[in-house]
């Protein structure tokens, strides 16, 4: 049963990030993990940054809703971004727990002039509601990611 929920959670993760505008990969801390495919959609100057990480006791699932995705200042390829959203830790031994709580993000991204792609650095404080409630304060990540 869990081999097919855990199946079925993947296909679902494939198919919305393959139709991402910037596709990658995000290394920093998260859902007990250190690795996660990294996607953006884009909404005018606004945009949803999702990511999926799997690692040895969790699938870690994150969509952020960004309010705010404008440049920095006159430096056109350089932006900063804020938002919050909703994280998930689906546990993969039965002595885990269950997460699902919220997570905030700012960071800043580069996007290089004549190639399609995207450097950034983000921080996302986490507050796990559900099985137990934590508060995680040290979430920092680096961004690495393809524009389609």
């Amino acid at each position: 049963m869990k081999i097919k929920i855990l199946t079925g959670i993947t296909f679902f993760i494939c198919v919305t990030f393959s139709n991402a505008q910037e596709l990658g990969i995000r290394f920093g801390s998260f859902s007990d993990n250190s690795t996660a495919i990294d996607a953006v959609f884009d909404f005018d100057d606004k945009r949803i940054h999702a990511n999926a990480s799997f690692g040895e006791n969790y699938l870690g699932v994150d969509a952020i809703y960004d309010f705010i995705h404008k440049p920095l200042g006159s430096e056109a390829n350089l932006y900063w971004y804020t938002g919050v959203g909703a994280t998930v830790g689906i546990p993969l031994k039965s002595d885990v727990d269950f997460n699902l709580g919220a997570v905030g993000e700012i960071g800043l991204e580069y996007r290089f002039a004549g190639a399609p792609i995207v450097v950034g650095i983000d921080y996302r404080p986490t507050f796990i509601i559900i099985e137990k409630t934590d508060f995680d304060f040290g979430a920092f990540g680096l961004n690495v990611r393809y524009v389609f």
